[in-house]
């Protein structure tokens, strides 16, 4: 494999592997540098998930939003026959830097030891209450 040398690790129970390399910055947080989806998985792309619940309600509180919106994605992961397990990439979107500490925290207790690629923004959202949105991507094998 040369100078681009890589290590390749089955994601836990998972078809997908996580792929490691010296060569690029290590994660900052709890989270891969990059996920390899086996050729014939069947890919799920789910749109940004927001803290409302169903009922429509949107907790004040930032915690409970951050954990409301990993509550939605888990929920779609589940129509379509995945879990929390097939995630392969998440981009997560925050209103401001002091979302940023409460979004690791819930992202890593959401997601209970499994990592995939993650890309986070610091941004407006459509919502001036919104704290936080979560898409994700997801592979499963057929």
């Amino acid at each position: 494999m040369g100078e681009f040398a890589y290590r390749r690790q089955k994601m836990r129970n998972q078809m997908n592997a996580i792929i490691a390399t010296s060569n690029a910055p290590p994660p900052f947080s709890n989270y891969s540098q990059a996920v390899e989806v086996p050729e014939g998985a069947r890919t799920l792309h789910v749109s940004g998930q927001v803290g409302n619940t169903l009922s429509g309600e949107l907790p004040d509180d930032s915690v409970r939003q951050h954990e409301q919106a990993w509550i939605n994605v888990f929920a779609v992961l589940e129509a379509a026959g995945m879990s929390k397990t097939d995630l392969v990439d998440v981009l997560a979107v925050v209103n401001n830097h002091d979302q940023v500490a409460i979004y690791r925290e819930v992202r890593d207790r959401m997601l209970d030891g499994h990592q995939c690629a993650s890309t986070m923004l610091v941004c407006g959202l459509a919502s001036p209450d919104w704290k936080v949105e979560i898409a994700v991507k997801a592979a499963k094998a057929p």
